[in-house]
């Protein structure tokens, strides 16, 4: 058997094969090549495609939006384009009879019949109500009763006149002239008698209410037994054919408000609008309220209730070209009245000159030229300020 420190020629073993050769007493190994190694085939990855495509459409929504930049104070604008304009005079009235007649006694007594209700037509002339009239009817018979002894007394003294002149010569001139004057005295004392009936039966006829005009009573407050004075309203009176609407202008307005400018009515609880022109303007304010009466008559006429509440717009005057502008565009200060600019993502103050005028929009007659694009709130804006338009 061989040594086993001898080479020899024994039969290799599979970890002989991988032994390394021995040389002396050191063994050395030797690596072999490296085994060669196979590409594999390229795979395609789509979800990188996707991350990439993201990943620019965010950087391109930041460069858009640029969330880190300041944000200017949002705005809206409106275009300066010369237009028609109305000026209106806004204000409510009520319906009102053109004639109306209160009616009070004249003399003081207890109502003893009324003869007309609320809503009842009448014609003139017509009785409404009667007064206690028994005191002066008495003074009436009492008169009568004078009037009739003083014709009995005048015919005396016709009689004796007549003989006193018959008697011609027979007659002294003093009894004649005595009977002349007795006579004259008669006359005269008939004459006041026939006065004082007469006056005293004017006395009666107050004691009845009669219809002044023809009409329809709208308030009756007169009732049987009550007792009235001079001061008390029994009826009220008035032709409702011809309606009006009685209204107040502030004092601010009054000398824009002439007769005959036309204006728009609405009717309370209506929906068509009716129209009308002014008809009646006062000549003075009235010192404790400000106000201006104003009476309005309606071109056709309208059955409606007095005292229904009407909205009319006064129409004071019509521009064929003007500039307006919300009433909120305009901001007056310490500098006077102007309005914003939008100028590129800056405020920019302009100053203007503006009609101040009760209405939505005011019309600016100074300082804006068509094409000027203004902010309309100028709430919170100062000169310079960053603003941000909305796209359009």
């Amino acid at each position: 058997m061989p040594d086993r420190d001898t080479p020899g020629t024994s039969v290799p073993t599979k970890d002989a094969i991988a032994a390394p050769a021995v040389t002396g007493q050191l063994a050395v190994i030797t690596p072999g090549p490296p085994p060669p190694v196979t590409p594999e085939p390229a795979k395609s990855r789509p979800w990188m495609w996707a991350v990439l495509v993201l990943a620019v459409g965010v950087a391109g929504g930041l460069w858009y939006f640029k969330p880190w930049a300041s944000k200017g104070l949002a705005v809206t604008v409106q275009t300066v384009v010369p237009a028609p304009l109305v000026r209106v005079l806004a204000v409510n009235g009520r319906l009102a009879p053109l004639h109306l007649v209160e009616l009070r006694p004249i003399v003081g007594g207890t109502v003893t019949a009324v003869l007309a209700a609320e809503g009842a037509l009448v014609v003139q002339g017509d009785t409404l109500a009667r007064i206690d009239a028994s005191a002066q009817q008495a003074l009436v018979r009492q008169a009568l009763a004078g009037l009739d002894a003083g014709l009995v007394a005048q015919s005396q003294a016709v009689a004796d006149l007549a003989r006193a002149e018959a008697l011609g010569e027979n007659i002294t001139r003093t009894a004649l002239d005595a009977a002349r004057s007795a006579r004259q005295t008669a006359d005269q004392e008939v004459a006041r008698l026939s006065a004082a009936f007469d006056q005293a039966e004017i006395e009666v006829a107050k004691y009845t209410i009669r219809a002044p005009v023809a009409g329809t009573i709208l308030t009756r407050n007169a009732e049987a037994g009550q007792a009235v004075d001079a001061s008390t309203i029994l009826f009220s009176l008035a032709d409702l054919g011809q309606l009006v609407v009685e209204t107040d202008v502030d004092e601010t307005y009054a000398t824009r408000i002439k007769v005959g400018l036309p204006a728009v009515l609405l009717l309370k609880g209506e929906t068509a609008k009716r129209d009308g022109r002014v008809s009646f303007v006062a000549a003075q304010v009235d010192a404790a309220t400000g106000g201006l009466a104003v009476k309005i008559t309606l071109d056709k006429a309208v059955t409606a209730p007095v005292g229904l509440t009407v909205t009319a717009n006064i129409i004071v005057d019509r521009l064929d070209a003007a500039i307006a502008m919300p009433r909120a565009a305009v901001v007056t200060d310490a500098d006077g009245p102007a309005v914003f600019l939008a100028v590129g993502d800056q405020a920019r103050r302009r100053a203007v000159t503006f009609v101040n005028w009760p209405a939505d929009l005011v019309e600016v007659t100074d300082g804006l030229v068509p094409g000027d694009i203004v902010i309309t709130d100028a709430t919170g804006l100062s000169d310079g300020l960053a603003i941000t338009v909305p796209a359009p």
